[in-house]
């Protein structure tokens, strides 16, 4: 496979990644919107009157999936248009974009490793304060915010230690839709998924942007080397001789030389190149120039004297 055919190769593949790309930075900013602006969690980060972990770490979880999804999109779009375009400037900020998120994938995965169950903890944190003001306010908007919860939930109260529901909120539980299970179930649930779906796209960023850094190192080097599918070789001008003047064409150094010089004469022919036959000749050419004068009668008689 010659160096031609395998920076064809990398080109298709690179454009096919570029989109596959532009998909998960698509994916990854739709889970970041649903995650802010859904109503399973932002009714619980707006339910709390009070400053929690949950709604620090809900703004910046929705912060760094919006900075990873403008990374993923950028470099996508840079690396179709380095590759079809073939500038070297717009691959190497592509491989920029894909570097750096690559690293915030990198740290995602590390976060999620070292403490995996600190969004589950911050979840349930916040309900139990939300349950507890509600328990003990009977009348007032902790009872509204618990309902708002219990409804999107579709879950009702939290299970006491000997495992059978409160008698103080057994009165928060409204039909028999939301006491199909307690609230504390159905919250690790739906955090499970959400925490699945992240997982998952986490792990195909980290695949996808490692492929995609090799691709568009490569293309980068190539680019620069001049192994280009449209241009087969390098021109370059030879340089000029030293001391030696470019010739320019016969018809513009006649121009500037001038007219052609006129044949001398009939004195200067005779006088240059002495001779009788020269001058003879140059006599007969001068007699048939001349225009032909009336009266043939003294012209014959001066020419028989002759």
């Amino acid at each position: 496979m010659g160096p031609w055919s395998r920076v064809r190769a990398a080109k298709c593949q690179m454009l096919v990644t570029s989109l596959f790309v532009l998909l998960l930075g698509l994916a990854v900013a739709t889970m970041a919107a649903l995650t802010y602006f859904g109503a399973p969690l932002a009714v619980i980060s707006h339910a709390s009157r009070e400053r929690t972990p949950f709604e620090a770490l809900h703004r910046r979880a929705f912060f760094a999936g919006t900075g990873l999804a403008g990374l993923l999109a950028l470099g996508a779009v840079l690396s179709s248009a380095a590759t079809v375009r073939e500038a070297r400037g717009l691959m190497a900020g592509a491989f920029l974009c894909f570097a750096l998120a690559f690293c915030a994938l990198v740290q995602v995965t590390f976060w999620r490793f070292h403490d995996p169950t600190q969004v589950e903890d911050a979840v349930l944190d916040t309900y139990d304060l939300v349950f507890d003001r509600a328990v003990k306010n009977l009348s007032g908007i902790w009872r509204q915010e618990l309902a708002a919860i219990q409804d999107t939930f579709l879950c009702c109260g939290k299970s006491s230690p000997l495992g059978l529901q409160g008698s103080s909120g057994a009165d928060l539980c409204q039909g028999e839709g939301p006491a199909r299970q307690d609230c504390l179930q159905g919250l690790r649930s739906f955090l499970r998924n959400h925490g699945n779906v992240v997982s998952t796209l986490t792990s195909l960023g980290l695949v996808s942007m490692v492929y995609a850094v090799l691709l568009s190192a490569f293309l980068c080097f190539a680019i620069h080397s001049g192994r280009s599918l449209d241009r087969k070789g390098k021109y370059t001008l030879s340089p000029r001789a030293s001391g030696r003047q470019p010739q320019e064409p016969s018809f513009f150094r006649c121009c500037q030389e001038g007219p052609a010089p006129r044949h001398p004469p009939e004195a200067d022919v005779c006088e240059a190149r002495p001779g009788p036959s020269r001058c003879l000749r140059a006599s007969f050419l001068l007699q048939d120039t001349k225009p032909p004068t009336h009266g043939g009668g003294s012209d014959t008689a001066a020419l028989a004297r002759t």
